[in-house]
């Protein structure tokens, strides 16, 4: 049996309902997180990837939203704990905790509304390939700006943004959307932050670009200084230097380091996923499973040992 936090108490996930006039479910203003986990067998253990990272910027965002939770990124994680252990989860899965309005009313605002946390666990798989990479679309949509609805928040009414960008490329045939910003310049796919390799530089939006200020994203920015020992470089980049790129891909908690092999119908460097991405990938999933001991860090395990 699978549980959730809710309301204040871990119950079986099926008791975990709101009610229809719930006030968040109206307006979209939900503020949420994705975040994995990974199980490695050999060592027996569940690994929750950046537990603390995830909640300390959910925490953020519903603070922004003035909603306020009365816990901190570690009591979260306890609880996030609890429930993985309570449901007996022993292989790779998705979290999602989210921050809600729980008033019974009919009032697109802010204030004076009372604050609820859930948790519950999703069983997600793969969101994209990884293993051969996708077909991507600049999308006719463009990225919401920060002066309307911030990307850098998780806010569940932003997400219509992405919906829309991701349901344009789905329909034309293709894997994911890539949005442009109000000024033209590559933002992010729908749910992923974006990078470029062009010989041996690692280009990616910069956050002034009206991004999603990503956790992963964060980690892979690392893991190629420090592995690969690549040049970073946080600038705009224009629609045309996609199509210039030797190698493209797509970062995020769902997505994982997902290849992007074709844009718009032309080929990224030879239409195979590149060697740096490759490697990159390699040593990503290694560190999420625990098998790097310098990234251990990252991770939180779930069962005692």
């Amino acid at each position: 049996m699978d549980y959730a936090y809710f309301e204040g108490k871990i119950i079986p996930v099926e008791q975990a309902n709101i009610n229809i006039k719930t006030n968040s479910l109206h307006y979209g203003t939900l503020v949420f997180e994705g975040i994995r986990t990974y199980y490695n067998e050999k060592q027996n253990q569940l690994y929750i990837l950046f537990s603390n990272d995830h909640y300390l910027r959910l925490l953020k965002n519903a603070k922004a939203m003035f909603m306020d939770t009365n816990k901190t990124p570690e009591e979260l994680t306890e609880i996030t704990k609890e429930i993985l252990r309570k449901s007996e989860i022993r292989e790779d899965t998705y979290i999602r905790p989210f921050v809600y309005f729980k008033d019974l009313a009919l009032t697109p605002k802010l204030k004076d509304f009372t604050s609820e946390i859930a948790i519950y666990t999703y069983k997600f798989g793969r969101y994209l390939d990884t293993s051969k990479g996708i077909h991507a679309k600049v999308s006719s949509w463009r990225r919401n700006p920060d002066n309307s609805i911030p990307s850098r928040w998780k806010v569940a009414g932003g997400y219509v943004n992405s919906a829309l960008a991701k349901t344009e490329a789905l329909m034309s045939g293709y894997d994911e959307a890539i949005l442009l910003n109000e000024q033209g310049n590559i933002a992010e796919g729908s749910g992923e932050n974006i990078f470029i390799i062009r010989g041996k530089k690692l280009i990616t939006p910069s956050f002034s670009e009206g991004i999603l200020e990503g956790i992963t994203r964060k980690a892979v920015v690392k893991l190629a200084k420090n592995e690969l020992f690549l040049e970073i470089e946080e600038r705009s980049i224009a629609r045309s230097e996609l199509y210039a790129a030797d190698e493209v891909f797509l970062t995020g908690t769902a997505a994982e380091l997902t290849p992007v092999i074709m844009i718009d119908n032309r080929p990224v460097g030879n239409a195979e996923i590149g060697p740096i991405t490759k490697k990159l990938q390699e040593i990503y999933f290694n560190a999420v499973r625990g098998n790097i001991e310098r990234y251990r860090h990252w991770l939180t395990p779930v069962y005692d040992t």
